[in-house]
């Protein structure tokens, strides 16, 4: 009922929504917070380009890092070029005006166990100059939909006070069309010293996930969740409302399936399939960016982030729509909070109060 209330009335007046009574003998506080997550990520998702890019993506991480209690850190423009290769390049093009930055924030506990989320943040996607056609943009403002979805569950994390040392890391970048953007055939130097050949450069979404994860990996985390937009291919095999989730982790895969169902929130495991390495291969870098064949695009992609991601380290990649195309029950039309009330859940279980 809480989620079907919605309204995204920045631009015009809403009806007025329900209000939920909510009856005795249920836990109001954690129904208010995991309602207060979706809406912070149904919002950010919903706000026009214009209205959202790189620097207000960054208020909106600090605001919500100021409102419970988190240290927050940015690192943007020239100052990514040595730490943070690939974050620069992806969001050169769209400077001055829309300058790259990598959103840092850390709440909790430093002894307790350290979860880390990273999320896509690329405000608006072109697809550079590898263009995308007028509608492959229409709804290009949502590309930044990994990182309002892990802002979204941050928000539940911090707000149950859950016993884990949290941390935050967005990307924030425009894929942009300039004079100095990034060119098909270029290759980058990533932060973990791996070069990458560019197949297409509207494969941005994983360069920038790739130093980000590189950095979150560097403290030897217990658990790393990334979440972004990154595959047309995830919603051609699943569709729109079944996020497909990528681990190694054999407990940590069940248990997210298991709270998959409890939650309501639907994810679907999908391989981390070795031998479609391959299809990465580059004669020139230590990989390519992008598929040799359009088949298993949201594998590939996957795998390609697994290369950043340490072999002892519990990871798992969320490959989300972050829409919901026509209204469903508890879903208006429009952004969507995909598999967070799910990982919630299991964090909850996890790491207990």
């Amino acid at each position: 009922f809480a989620l079907g209330a919605y309204r995204f009335t920045r631009y015009r007046a809403g009806e007025p929504a329900p209000r939920l009574v909510i009856p005795p003998g249920i836990d109001a506080d954690r129904v208010i917070r995991i309602a207060d997550g979706v809406t912070l990520t149904r919002d950010l998702v919903n706000t026009a380009a214009n209205d959202l890019g790189p620097a207000e993506l960054a208020e909106a991480a600090e605001e919500l890092a100021e409102r419970h209690g988190a240290g927050f850190a940015v690192t943007m423009g020239d100052a990514l070029a040595e730490g943070f290769p690939m974050i620069h390049t992806v969001g050169a093009a769209a400077v001055p005006a829309r300058a790259p930055r990598l959103i840092d924030f850390t709440w909790g506990n430093p002894d307790a166990p350290k979860v880390t989320l990273v999320g896509k943040g690329v405000c608006f996607d072109t697809g550079g100059l590898d263009l995308k056609p007028s509608a492959g943009m229409l709804l290009m403002k949502k590309d930044m939909g990994g990182a309002a979805n892990v802002l979204g569950l941050a928000h539940m994390i911090m707000a149950a006070g859950l016993p884990v040392r949290l941390r935050v890391l967005i990307p924030a970048v425009e894929n942009a069309v300039s004079g100095i953007a990034f060119r098909p055939g270029d290759v980058l130097r990533s932060r973990k010293g791996l070069t990458v050949e560019i197949g297409n450069t509207d494969a941005e979404g994983r360069l920038v996930l790739a130093d980000a994860l590189a950095l979150a990996c560097e403290e030897s985390p217990d658990l790393v969740i990334d979440m972004a937009t990154l595959t047309g291919a995830a919603r051609v095999a699943l569709g729109p409302e079944v996020p497909p989730v990528y681990t190694d982790d054999e407990r940590l895969a069940a248990d997210v399936m298991r709270h998959s169902e409890i939650a309501a929130d639907p994810v679907w495991r999908m391989p981390l399939w070795s031998p479609y390495m391959a299809m990465l291969d580059s004669k020139i870098a230590d990989i390519n960016n992008a598929g040799a064949t359009p088949f298993a695009g949201s594998i590939t992609a996957a795998l390609f982030l697994q290369r950043f991601v340490p072999a002892d380290i519990a990871w798992l990649h969320a490959d989300i729509f972050a829409w919901t195309p026509a209204p469903k029950p508890g879903r208006p039309q429009g952004g969507e909070a995909h598999a967070i009330r799910a990982l919630y859940s299991c964090l909850e279980e996890r790491y207990g109060s």
